[in-house]
């Protein structure tokens, strides 16, 4: 199950070796989508902190990181961003851009 971020528990997560965040809003056809990949993601990988931030409620954090549409994941290892993927995406294309950070 997803983390839901916030103000507080943001910068503490993304001390975690590797995170995905998915950055997305309740009005958003794709985000939605994509929700049950993320979920299954976050299941297959145990050792990969996955989360969720509602830009709605969070708009400036998702402007920290430059979020202009949504969905996007963002991929952080070591706490720096590592690689991002805009739109609903593939579950396969997720999983290999997570394999190629564990690498």
């Amino acid at each position: 199950m997803p983390l839901e971020l916030n103000n507080e528990n943001f910068e503490s997560t993304l001390s975690k070796d590797l995170v995905l965040v998915d950055f997305w809003a309740p009005w958003c056809g794709p985000c939605r989508m994509i929700a049950p990949v993320v979920e299954e993601i976050a299941n297959d990988n145990p050792d990969v902190a996955v989360a969720k931030l509602n830009v709605d409620d969070y708009p400036e954090l998702a402007g920290k990181y430059g979020v202009m549409s949504i969905p996007t994941l963002i991929f952080f290892k070591g706490g720096v961003v590592a690689d991002t993927s805009i739109g609903a995406v593939s579950k396969n294309v997720i999983q290999n851009k997570i394999n190629a950070l564990k690498a």
